[in-house]
């Protein structure tokens, strides 16, 4: 499963980056608010130091401004991928984008008969929400597998990106039931490496190091 980095924090991004196990970046409006940066300024800097691809969102409601916006972001780098709303005027623009060699990242989706229609207007990506739908009594991640049930019974290619992950658990059960990617808040991702067990095994044996008085680089 790959791991995208759901932020617009350069600062996040570069470091995480550096781990090696960042396959890509997603953004949106509200993110990029919370930047306080420019958007066009922000993707660019974001598909530098990232070569995977990086969602950029629209932000225009009907399809022809859609369809100008994602063109206009896709000039910012070849690995940007817009991102539109499941929509009508959204699955429009997806179409259209997708039918010109251009990354789509479908989003807002909650339901497996959306995701459907998505993979049939060309979308690169599907981005279901499964947090949302934990947060209103729904099971996200019984989504996730409808998703993959269809997908692969119909041989889509589009990838199924789990949105919306609140907990370790989320990443966890959605790489058991197929999802593609999963999209990470940088807190989420690293709590991934966190393990009580880690930190005590690694204290009892710097505790052990320390008491022969070596040094690995001098010896």
């Amino acid at each position: 499963m790959k791991f995208f980095i759901d932020t617009a924090d350069i600062a996040e991004i570069r470091e995480l980056a550096a781990t090696g196990i960042v396959d890509g970046v997603t953004t949106n409006p509200s993110l990029i608010a919370k930047s306080g940066r420019d958007m066009i300024e922000t993707i660019a800097e974001i598909c530098d130091v990232v070569p995977g691809p990086v969602s950029a969102e629209v932000a225009a409601l009907e399809a022809d401004k859609m369809i100008a916006e994602g063109r206009r972001l896709c000039e910012i780098a070849d690995n940007v991928t817009v991102k539109v709303p499941l929509t009508w005027d959204g699955l429009r623009a997806c179409r259209t984008l997708a039918d010109e060699g251009k990354m789509v990242n479908v989003t807002l989706c909650f339901s497996a008969n959306q995701a459907l229609l998505a993979a049939k207007a060309g979308a690169t990506f599907i981005s279901p929400f499964i947090g949302r739908l934990d947060d209103i009594g729904l099971d996200g991640l019984e989504l996730i597998e409808e998703i993959r049930e269809i997908y692969d019974a119909q041989d889509f290619d589009t990838e199924i990106l789990a949105a919306s992950i609140r907990t370790v658990n989320h990443v966890k059960d959605c790489a058991k039931i197929g999802a593609d990617v999963a999209t990470l808040p940088p807190a989420i991702l690293r709590k991934l490496a966190e393990h009580p067990l880690t930190d005590k095994g690694l204290d009892a044996f710097m505790a052990d190091w320390a008491k022969t008085g070596q040094d690995i680089l001098k010896g």
